[in-house]
Formats: C-alpha cells, sequence, structure tokens
C-alpha cells in the first residue's frame, strides 16, 4: 500500500471510529420502553434536492426481535440506518428509538443503540484488546470495568488468541467480529447492523450469524440491512422490502415467499422425446415447459400427493425422468417478483 493509499486508508477508519465516539457519547444504560415497539418510523423522507431517497417510510421493530430491512441498489437501506442511528436528519416523518424522538433528543438515542456499518470502525494500529478497552474507557467505563468487559467479548467473539496482535494483521471475518464486538462494549439494548457480512468468506459469515444469533437469544433489539437474502430469511423475526424509497412488502419470510406462489416439481427428461410424452401425460398440469433443456413444472398444494400423483401418470405411461426436485419460493423469488430486479452488492 502507498503513502497516500495508507493515509486516505487510515483517515477512513479513524472518521468511523469517531462516529462511534459520537454515537455514544455519554452511554449509559437507559430503563426499557414501556411499548414493546422499540424502533418506530412513520411517513419518514429524506431528499437531496430533487433525488427523493426516502418517500414515506414506516416500519416498526418490537423489543428483542430483528427486522431485516431488504431492497435493491439505491433503495434507501443505508439512508434510513443513518437517520435512526442520528448521523443523518431527515426532512418529513416521525422517528422514534426506545421511546426518544431521534430530532429532539439525539443523545438519549445514542445511549441505547450500538452500530455496526459497512467499514470497520477500528484502529488498525492498537491491538484487538486495546480498540475494546479504548472504547471501554471512552464509554466511562472504569479502567478495570473496560479491561475485564474487553476480555468477555474477546472471548464470545472467538478472539482470545488474536487479542494482542494489531488489528491490521487480522483476517476480513476477525476485522468485522471486532468491530461488532466494540459496538457492544457497553451492552447497548438495540444495534443496527448495517451490512455486517459482506466481503466475508461463508464460514466467517457462519460464524456472525451465530454471534448474531446469540444476541438475539440475549434479548436484544436488531435492524438488520443486508445483501444475503438467504441471511434475513435464517436471522430475521420480520421483513422490510423497499424500493424507490417505499416499502413495498413486510412479513415474516414464510408469509412473503406464500404472496410469490406455491411450490413446484421440477422435471428433467433425457431428450426431446421423453419430454413431449411427459408433456402429453400430464397435459394441463403443467405450469411451464423448456423445450431446448427438456424441462417442465408442475404446481404442488400437498407435497406428497400431488408428487405421487404426477410420478403415477408418467409411470404409467412410461415415461423415464433424468432428475426431479421440490422447489419452495425463495427470498430470490420474492426480491425479484417485488422489485423486478435481481439482489444487488451495495447501497447507496
Amino acid at each position: 500500500m502507498n503513502a497516500k493509499k495508507a493515509i486516505t486508508h487510515n483517515l477512513r477508519n479513524y472518521f468511523n471510529i469517531f462516529l462511534r465516539f459520537f454515537l455514544m457519547h455519554g452511554a449509559v444504560i437507559v430503563v426499557p420502553m414501556k411499548n414493546d415497539d422499540v424502533i418506530q418510523v412513520q411517513g419518514l423522507t429524506k431528499a437531496y434536492g430533487k433525488n427523493k431517497v426516502l418517500r414515506g417510510i414506516d416500519l416498526t421493530v418490537q423489543k428483542g426481535t430483528m427486522l431485516a430491512l431488504l431492497g435493491p441498489n439505491g433503495a434507501g437501506k443505508t439512508t434510513t440506518v443513518r437517520i435512526l442511528s442520528t448521523l443523518l436528519s431527515y426532512d418529513e416523518g416521525s422517528v422514534q428509538v426506545s421511546g426518544h424522538d431521534v430530532k429532539a433528543k439525539p443523545d438519549e438515542v445514542r445511549s441505547v443503540i450500538g452500530l455496526t456499518g459497512q467499514s470497520a470502525a477500528i484502529d488498525e494500529m492498537l491491538t484487538g484488546r486495546e480498540n475494546l478497552i479504548m472504547m471501554g474507557r471512552l464509554y466511562r467505563l472504569t479502567k478495570k470495568s473496560a479491561t475485564e468487559r474487553a476480555q468477555e467479548l474477546l472471548e464470545q467473539f472467538d478472539l482470545v488468541d488474536a487479542a494482542d496482535r494489531p488489528a491490521k494483521t487480522y483476517s476480513g471475518g476477525m476485522r468485522r467480529r471486532l468491530d461488532l464486538a466494540v459496538s457492544l462494549i457497553a451492552a447497548p439494548p438495540i444495534i443496527f447492523l448495517d451490512e455486517p457480512t459482506t466481503g466475508l468468506d461463508p464460514r466467517s459469515r457462519l460464524a456472525m450469524w451465530d454471534i448474531i444469533k446469540r444476541l438475539m437469544a440475549a434479548g436484544t433489539t436488531i435492524l438488520l440491512t443486508t445483501q444475503y437474502l438467504e441471511e434475513a430469511d435464517q436471522l430475521a423475526d420480520r421483513i422490510v422490502v423497499i424500493d424507490g424509497g417505499k416499502v413495498i412488502a413486510e412479513g415474516t419470510a414464510s408469509q412473503l415467499k406464500s404472496k410469490v406462489g406455491k411450490d413446484r416439481l421440477e422435471l428433467t427428461f433425457k431428450d426431446e422425446a421423453t419430454h413431449v410424452a411427459a408433456l402429453q401425460s400430464l397435459q394441463k398440469m403443467v405450469a411451464d415447459s423448456d423445450d431446448k433443456e427438456y424441462e417442465l413444472s408442475v404446481i404442488i398444494n400437498d407435497t406428497n400427493k400431488d408428487v405421487k400423483k404426477v410420478l403415477d401418470k408418467l409411470d404409467a405411461a412410461r415415461v423415464p425422468i433424468l432428475s426431479m426436485t421440490v422447489h419452495k419460493p425463495t427470498l430470490d423469488d420474492v426480491f425479484l417478483s417485488l422489485t423486478g430486479k435481481v439482489k444487488q452488492k451495495e447501497d447507496k
């Protein structure tokens, strides 16, 4: 890394650390809300000149649950997180976090949240332990308490062996774990995770999932934005899909999948002759057919009964099957159906 790039990289790191310090300045543990909805957003709008990024977002997150925010590139996911975490102002609407109005009482909001953004907010020249202790001290913990809390987090995030190495020597997955650990130094009851596993290999991603699941089990309220639809499927209690700055769908993963369609039995045949014979045998049962790939699909309501019916018809007609799968709607199907776009890798 040349000198110019190194300076830019370090400035970015220190800027992220400053943002984290800004967020948690004056942090204290606050008495939980009486209302179960710890995050409440109504009619949220945000524009940059003529560019309307948010066009009236409504969403709520109940205490101790996770809401996943999905949407294509430029949908407004990160903008929403920045507003909720007091880093960005908004034009119209109402935004409350733990009963505190984001505009009127930003300090109170910062006192109950933790934020892990898309870029790690750690000092790469410090060790993992030193990063944690430094943030603990900024949170006004005593030196002893900050040291003890740092050790707890190092153990929880499987960073003990690397605790006294400079963070610049950490792998991408280790840096993300350390970044999340830093955001939890004062055990905030609400966490914003803005694409926390972006760029991680599958093993590191699964490790982060495990950490996030433990946070949820402990009662932490989480708002997650992610580019990995299976991540929302695995982790979130509820999902909100936004596109063009508006909420276009919300519900559980199962509810959203049910809007796309029913399960399908997908069949592949060896050649044109068997494919044609299958079409003739199944007739009106066929929902879709691909003549070039010798494939067809059948909508099924009762998996056991309907699959048996299809196989019985093909067996009676002596039509051999090359392969067969039951396809259940996925969040990828939901995403494509609702937005007309494939999932994107970045959000502005």
